[in-house]
């Protein structure tokens, strides 16, 4: 699609982004969904043709990452960059949050030159995204009182609850593969628990899937061994999502039946919920032995469900054999990355480079949500940058 026919449709779009944050994929609708990858289609057309992205001239892009990154955080840097934004890293060990530096303080603070704020807090079952929204409250609280001349956007770069970022790329790929977002209707994605031999792996890419795929008319299936349950109000939200778009959510208890003439398919490990729960509250306890036992108790549990594996046998099971193989990586891979993990070695590397093409849309997904919270008419925005038409590169 040509960047005018981009920009004309964003421009045909009703959208309310520009006034709150990214946060939870299924509170933006589905023509603010349709903005973003609109937006990051024509972010990456315009680098595609070697014009600048730049809207910015200053500020920063601050990150908080709670958990380890190596995607999400080159990405964020990335879409910061992208868009003209410093990256400064927030090491909260290093900060006045670690002599208990209240919430509202550290927000206001990191703020006074900020245009975005991007949090990953993961690890902790029923705080991740209560601690987003708490940095969100206090943000509008020193933009109301003027404490902030601006008030920063905020992006989810990945919490207990959700993965909006992930998700939102593997739409966007998705759209890509296929040709459109009709062209999704319909089309089987198979979200499964797959073996790793690791475990805590967050709950969120799953949920992020089964929230986010429902919207636009797939037929979802949800698979995973009994005991690894999702957080049960996300599956709900599933649920209804489905029923509102014409498409469909169902559970079932094998990868066999998953895989069954699947267009699409997206085998992942992931802890328990209930596992979930119990090491949050070891976690905050600081109960190392603990935590040991309960790592001790879920890597047994896991080796339960080694049967549990991506290989070409269970890929013939998908439409034609031919299912698109997705992941957002890294990926457990038998006999390279670990003994035996959630993929063959002959399946990741036969769909490697679609895998990496579904990466590659994540740092744009971010500049996008970043580009349409700090531009009420994104599309003007858009058209001002080509007919400003910069060269990013002279070659």
């Amino acid at each position: 699609m040509s960047l005018d026919k981009i920009i004309e449709e964003i421009r045909s779009l009703e959208s309310k982004l520009h006034e709150k944050d990214f946060l939870l994929t299924w509170e933006q609708s589905p023509e603010e969904l349709k903005q973003v990858l609109l937006v990051a289609e024509a972010l990456r057309t315009l680098r595609d043709e070697n014009i600048s992205t730049k809207v910015f001239d200053s500020g920063l892009g601050v990150s908080l990452f709670r958990d380890n990154s190596t995607r999400t955080r080159f990405s964020y840097a990335s879409a910061c960059n992208m868009l003209g934004l410093a990256i400064q890293d927030l090491d909260e060990g290093k900060s006045q949050i670690a002599h208990g530096e209240t919430t509202r303080e550290t927000a206001n603070m990191i703020s006074f030159c900020a245009d975005v704020i991007g949090i990953r807090d993961d690890m902790y079952l029923g705080h991740g995204n209560k601690y987003m929204r708490e940095v969100a409250e206090a943000l509008d609280f020193g933009k109301e009182n003027e404490v902030l001349s601006q008030r920063p956007a905020m992006v989810n770069l990945q919490c207990d609850v959700d993965h909006p970022t992930q998700s939102m790329a593997d739409l966007a790929w998705l759209k890509e593969h296929f040709g459109s977002l009709e062209e999704l209707k319909g089309k089987k994605i198979a979200m499964t628990w797959a073996y790793s031999p690791s475990y805590g792996k967050p709950l969120s890419v799953p949920q992020g899937i089964i929230g986010l795929m429902t919207r636009f008319g797939m037929d979802v299936t949800l698979a995973h061994p009994e005991g690894y349950d999702l957080i049960p109000e996300v599956v709900e939200t599933a649920k209804k999502n489905a029923e509102a778009s014409g498409g469909s959510f169902t559970q079932v208890s094998t990868m066999e039946e998953a895989f069954q003439d699947a267009d699409i398919v997206y085998p992942k490990s992931w802890a328990p919920y209930q596992v979930m729960g119990e090491r949050t509250e070891l976690l905050y306890a600081n109960d190392q032995e603990g935590l040991k036992a309960l790592e001790k108790k879920c890597l047994e549990q896991n080796a339960q469900h080694k049967d549990w594996h991506c290989t070409e046998e269970m890929m013939k099971l998908t439409k034609e054999g031919e299912a698109l193989y997705m992941h957002c990586l890294p990926a457990d891979i038998t006999g390279v990355s670990c003994e035996e993990g959630e993929v063959t070695e002959g399946v990741f590397n036969k769909y490697l480079v679609d895998t990496y093409k579904e990466a590659g849309w994540k740092p744009f997904i971010i500049a996008a949500m970043i580009f349409s919270r700090k531009f009420a008419d994104p599309a003007a925005a858009l058209e001002a940058l080509l007919e400003r038409a910069k060269r990013r590169v002279e070659v």
